[in-house]
């Protein structure tokens, strides 16, 4: 679970800024929303199922998701995938007067099995500055690792760490090289970034998760029973496999090149059989056709024949219900682009629901969806903005800072601009009479 998150000089960040999904001490209109959408994670610590992220086109809100995914990256690669003369791949924020060398800032604080952890980094484009793990055991926090430009220090409580100091490169994550030697608690914690859900690009969507799903007896009816509910017209959806048999190690190849160059976007999925062979999943959804003859069925191939829409929610489906079904959380940059503003608050419906989210998986996205700023729909806790100051680095904020009435139209007051976090457009009109006269 995601407690909160802070990034600073990264892209359109400079000073340092925290998203929490820790519910604040309100309490709304709608009494339902502070039984659905909080859970108590432990102790004294409640947090929120969903957190909505608005602002205007440009104003860093896509920054954030892109520091949340180089930090799960850099934790996950970082050891295995880096050598030692080889750059970090890291953008700091280009408009102030500060230091070129001053380094990005990340820390993340969340929950492993009810343990709660703080970890972070400094980093530059040449090497880890600083470096710290820490955890809380029972109720103080306690060090297990500090690192600094010259040295890395393993606490005692962190034996799995000890020895591995020497082992540890300049641009490599100690936390990551740790894991990479079996420590325990390390190899927990990667696990945790890689259970870490982020949908961000929407040029290229995977859809390899859903179409394993489909293919699997054991998850096929919660997919296709959630497309069902989505409302794509879809009487079934269904994975036809192809096998191809190359004689020849040139032949397959060959063939695995030549599938491999058609991409997940066309819904073909490579696989190797026990034999060697490569087999494809395709997939068809099926709709109901009406004719002379009486009902009769067609299978259209999704990629040729369905919306941009209808892809996005058949690619959502797998992160979706593995997010519900584990507890997870996952984080979509966009989440209402190309869908029915219907079915975005259909989503939100399923995260902030203690019947569907019994696990209590979080949702955090970006949206430019306003019908989704509802007081029957979110706390004031759970909608945060992102605006750029004078200085063209982003600040992020939340509703609960204002004094906003609980039965208030946020929505309303949004576009009214008492928030801020909102384009100001300039006089087009003017630009155009000057063009005509």
């Amino acid at each position: 679970m995601l407690i909160e998150f802070t990034v600073g000089n990264f892209r359109s960040f400079n000073e340092p800024a925290t998203l929490s999904m820790v519910a604040a001490n309100i309490t709304s209109k709608d009494k339902e929303l502070d039984e659905n959408n909080v859970f108590k994670a432990k102790d004294k610590l409640s947090l929120l199922k969903s957190a909505a992220i608005y602002g205007a086109n440009a104003s860093g809100k896509s920054n954030l998701i892109k520091a949340l995914a180089f930090m799960r990256s850099f934790v996950l690669n970082s050891a295995r995938e880096t050598q030692v003369t080889d750059k970090i791949s890291i953008e700091t924020f280009r408009l102030g007067s500060t230091d070129a060398n001053k380094p990005a800032f990340f820390e993340i604080v969340f929950l492993i099995e009810g343990k709660q952890y703080r970890y972070g980094f400094k980093v530059t484009t040449e090497k880890v500055i600083e470096e710290w793990l820490y955890y809380v055991p029972t109720i103080r926090e306690a060090t297990l690792f500090t690192r600094d430009s010259a040295s890395i220090h393993p606490a005692k409580a962190f034996k799995e760490g000890h020895g591995i100091e020497g082992r540890t490169r300049d641009n490599a994550l100690f936390l990551s090289v740790v894991a990479q030697f079996n420590g325990e608690v390390a190899k927990e914690i990667l696990g945790w970034f890689q259970n870490l859900e982020i949908v961000s690009d929407l040029t290229y969507i995977n859809y390899n998760r859903t179409t394993e799903m489909l293919y699997d007896d054991n998850s096929r009816e919660a997919v296709v029973q959630l497309l069902r509910e989505f409302d794509l017209g879809l009487d079934d959806i269904i994975v036809e496999k192809t096998v191809i048999d190359s004689e020849s190690p040139l032949e397959r190849t060959q063939n695995i090149m030549r599938i491999s160059s058609l991409g997940n976007f066309n819904m073909i999925l490579p696989r190797k059989d026990k034999d060697n062979r490569i087999e494809t999943l395709t997939v068809k959804t099926i709709h109901r056709k009406f004719g002379d003859n009486g009902e009769a069925f067609e299978a259209f191939n999704i990629k040729e024949h369905e919306s941009e829409g209808t892809r996005k929610i058949f690619a959502l489906v797998a992160p979706i219900l593995d997010s519900l079904k584990n507890g997870r959380t996952l984080i979509i940059d966009e989440l209402d682009a190309r869908l029915h503003p219907l079915l975005t608050h259909k989503i939100l419906e399923i995260f902030n629901s203690n019947q569907t989210n019994s696990h209590k998986a979080q949702l955090i996205f970006t949206t430019h969806d306003t019908n989704l700023l509802n007081n029957k729909l979110f706390r004031r806790d759970q909608i945060w903005f992102t605006q750029k100051n004078r200085y063209s680095a982003t600040q992020l904020f939340s509703l609960v800072e204002y004094k906003v009435r609980n039965d208030a139209s946020f929505e309303k007051d949004y576009i009214q601009g008492k928030y801020g976090a909102i384009p100001f457009i300039g006089n087009i009109d003017q630009i155009f009479s000057e063009t005509n006269g």
